[in-house]
């Protein structure tokens, strides 16, 4: 149905720019004679992007990746105006807001910058210009009106939305070539032009999935000779290749069809045997009994260690996951050593905090001995992980991220 205002506000700027005329294209399709569009996003200076400035994470001019593997695009005065005019639309109005933002526990103020603007489909026989100039707004000044007066007109951009209005497919699929110590890796995952539009984030490779696969290649005794369960490792597996290398038995789980398939393409091409005899690839939907059952045969006394790289960032799935891990993991200590059997977490934390996970953990018997962040990667709360790290140097991906260390309670 035709609609008279589109509201897009930070929809935009995980869109490739080589594909935002096609998303300005399919709005207008869709946008009634003398609708307009209103829009608010990113600006160019915004310090989010000046934190990208510094590291290797620009795709193109102004486009960034995100340590999650979402994208991030900072707008332009003059981008934004040719982009919607080469696609038929003139400019009414246009904001630029400018805000300082103090987070007073770490004691900095930020500097956050958004371009806001009216947007309405060009007559054919002129082009009109802006009614108002670039405007400057200060960080004394309210910016929040324009947000007010639009709020209930958002256009709806789910994932099955964006497809449609973008005119692509998630299922386009790329190769990465990833070197991690001695190990070389071509790994098959989902583009990075289309995952912030795909619903599954297994087809995607995560940073703490490099910095467990790292820590395994540095430090092989972690899972020697032992029965190792990865959770949700989706497409990559390269913490589950790794430590097929010295464990007896790596089995690599996740709950998505998708994920499974390109998994196991990547499990077979990066892996020879004999290590990959004792690699299984099998689906598991934490909390799913069946699923966990077909685990069990595959090894019924228990996993030395299970792994799991950013798996804690739904709410709703860490009970779950705490629920299966102890239906999996072994009771007993490992022989060769007396070393007792681990569940080892890296993630960022999100929308799920610490408390919530050491809660989870505990109602299910585990009990944290030791964490790790990389804010301070030459310290652990214990003696474990420290010593991961003591003689072996990384390149950690994200200050962001953090290991937990759990034992049986």
């Amino acid at each position: 149905m035709p609609t008279c205002c589109s509201f897009f506000s930070g929809h935009c700027n995980n869109v490739s720019p080589e594909n935002m005329p096609i998303v300005i294209q399919n709005i207008r399709k869709v946008l009634k004679p003398n609708g307009r569009v209103l829009f608010r996003d990113y600006a160019i200076g915004d310090l989010a992007q000046e934190r990208f400035t510094g590291k290797e994470q620009k795709i193109s001019e102004n486009f960034y990746v995100r340590g999650d593997g979402t994208r991030a695009f900072y707008f332009s005065d003059e981008f934004l105006g040719n982009l919607f005019k080469e696609n038929g639309f003139n400019m009414e109005e246009h904001v630029l807001c400018c805000k300082q933002v103090e987070n007073r526990s770490r004691e900095i103020v930020m500097n956050r910058r958004w371009v806001q603007a009216v947007f309405r489909v060009a007559d054919t026989d002129s082009m009109s210009c802006p009614t108002t100039g670039n405007e400057l707004i200060d960080s004394q000044l309210d910016c929040n009106k324009a947000k007010d007066d639009v709020n209930g007109l958002e256009i709806d951009m789910s994932e099955g939305m964006a497809v449609e209005m973008f005119g692509i497919s998630s299922s386009c699929e790329e190769i990465v070539e990833l070197s991690i110590r001695d190990y070389s890796f071509k790994i098959k995952l989902l583009s990075k032009e289309y995952q912030h539009i795909c619903p599954s984030t297994g087809l995607m490779l995560w940073e703490s999935a490099r910095l467990m696969a790292s820590v395994l290649a540095a430090n092989p005794e972690i899972v020697s000779r032992k029965k190792v369960l990865e959770l949700g490792c989706g497409c990559s597996g390269i913490s589950s290749v790794i430590a097929a290398t010295s464990a007896d038995l790596v089995v690599a789980t996740d709950g998505d069809t998708k994920a499974l398939e390109l998994l196991t393409v990547n499990v077979a091409s990066n892996l020879k045997s004999p290590s990959l005899d004792s690699l299984n690839v099998r689906k598991l939907e934490w909390g799913n009994e069946n699923d966990i059952e077909a685990i069990k045969q595959l090894n019924e006394k228990g996993f030395d260690i299970i792994i799991g790289t950013d798996v804690t960032y739904v709410a709703e799935a860490i009970i779950p996951l705490f629920a299966t891990a102890r239906e999996l993991i072994t009771t007993r200590r490992f022989a060769e050593n007396n070393e007792e059997p681990a569940l080892i977490l890296c993630h960022v934390f999100r929308r799920v905090d610490e408390p919530s996970i050491l809660s989870a953990a505990s109602k299910y018997g585990f009990r944290l001995v030791d964490s790790w962040t990389g804010e301070t990667p030459d310290r652990s709360s214990g003696d474990i992980i420290k010593n991961w790290f003591s003689e072996c140097k990384y390149e950690v991906p994200s200050a962001a991220l953090n290991i937990m260390y759990f034992h049986n309670a």
